[in-house]
Parts: structure tokens; C-alpha cells; sequence
């Protein structure tokens, strides 16, 4: 029995969880929440879940004793920001609230390093699609509005089709090399495609039916595969 625990013992120490609560020398580096920490502890340092409170308070996720991950910060003075970190720093999607003229201001959207970076825009949206195999969108590097339309199948040009009919809610009509699409769009556009194509065996005609909705303003290039 005594050579049992002998073994045992140690054993035990180390599948001991690293969990910490309450405990004195599990720091936060953070200087406005460092004076007390409630929660998940790594080598010394908050890491995971945790409450940490000093001249401000913060409750969320931590890492290597930094808010890390999700998390709601209050200031002292009154501000609030329920959101994304990283290293200590506003980073990702989050609200902000603070208080002018004594009425609530909120900032909601993404943020870089701390600071504000605007709202968050969202990402293409498909309304319709039939016939469709695979698309994708990119966003290309110039000072344009506009959208071009590719249409493929086997990777290739799709040569077969017939039929189109491309509409737009902004823009005018254009090519580029065998692109079609629209240019001087307005944003958010929303674009419908329709065709018929033949299927990639070449034995049946399939209707192809695509349309979405584009929020982001720049030169986009749209590639839609049969």
C-alpha cells in the first residue's frame, strides 16, 4: 500500500489541472485590470476564462496574461467594449459604447490595433443559383467599380452557352477580353445571370440561374463554373 502511493503520488501532480481561482500569483499584465483575477491560470499567468478588476474590470478570455480571444471590457469612466481581442488590444469585430452629451455613442464593426476601422461590410451574398457548380468572387487591386462575369466549364471558356441575359442595378454594361459585366457601379449592386448551357457530357441543356448581391465597393471579378 505504501509503495502504491509512492508512485501514485507524483503521478497525480502532474495530471493536476493548471486551473487557478483567486490565486495571488496568477498575474494580468493589463495595467487597468491588474489589481485582482478570478479564473484560468498558466504558468503564472491568466490564461483562459477569467474576471480580472482593477481601476477597470474585464471579463472574457485571456492569454499569456493579455485579454485574448472574446471578451467584455469596462472602463472606469464609463465606456464599454463587448468584442475581439488580441495581445491585450481591441482586434477583430466589436461594439464600443461611450457616452457624448449624455447620450450613448456606439462604434460596432471592426477594429485594428485599439483604434476603429469601420463597419464591418459584409461579404457577397447569393440569392440565386441553379446550374451552378462552384463560383468564387476577388476583389482585384484598382481604383474601379465595376463588376466582371467569367463563365467556365471543364476548365475552360464555356463556348456553348446561350441565351444570356446579364441585368444590374447600377452600372452600364461592358466587356473585358470575354468578361462580361457592369462598369461606374453603385454599391451595394445586386447582379442576376441567366443562361442556358450544355451540361459537361454535352447530352442535356441546363438552365443556369446566378444572382447576388455585392456590398464592398471595388474592381471584382465573379468566375461561375458549369
Amino acid at each position: 500500500m505504501k509503495t502504491s502511493l509512492i508512485v501514485l503520488f507524483p503521478v497525480m501532480l502532474l495530471l493536476a489541472p493548471w486551473h487557478s481561482h483567486g490565486q495571488e500569483n496568477c498575474r494580468v499584465l493589463k495595467t487597468g485590470i491588474s489589481g485582482s483575477y478570478t479564473g484560468d491560470c498558466k504558468k503564472g499567468l491568466a490564461h483562459g476564462q477569467g474576471i480580472a478588476a482593477g481601476t477597470d474590470s474585464y471579463e472574457g478570455q485571456f492569454r499569456k496574461g493579455l485579454p485574448d480571444g472574446t471578451g467584455t471590457y469596462n472602463w472606469s469612466t464609463g465606456e464599454v467594449y463587448t468584442g475581439q481581442w488580441k495581445e491585450g488590444k481591441r482586434n477583430g469585430i466589436g461594439k464600443f459604447i461611450y457616452t457624448v452629451d449624455e447620450k450613448d455613442t456606439i462604434l460596432d464593426g471592426q477594429w485594428i490595433n485599439d483604434k476603429f476601422a469601420g463597419p464591418v461590410v459584409p461579404k457577397p451574398l447569393i440569392k440565386a443559383k441553379e446550374g451552378i457548380d462552384r463560383y468564387t468572387f476577388r476583389k482585384n487591386g484598382t481604383s474601379k467599380n465595376r463588376v466582371m462575369i467569367n463563365i467556365y466549364q471543364n476548365g475552360a471558356r464555356n463556348g456553348g452557352i446561350s441565351d444570356l441575359m446579364i441585368s444590374s442595378s447600377s452600372g452600364y454594361e461592358s466587356t473585358l477580353g470575354p468578361a462580361t459585366g457592369f462598369e461606374e457601379i453603385t454599391f451595394p449592386v445586386n447582379i442576376k445571370v441567366m443562361y442556358t448551357t450544355p451540361n459537361k457530357l454535352n447530352t442535356t441543356l441546363v438552365y443556369v440561374k446566378f444572382e447576388f448581391e455585392i456590398s464592398e465597393p471595388g474592381d471584382w471579378t465573379v468566375d461561375l463554373h458549369n
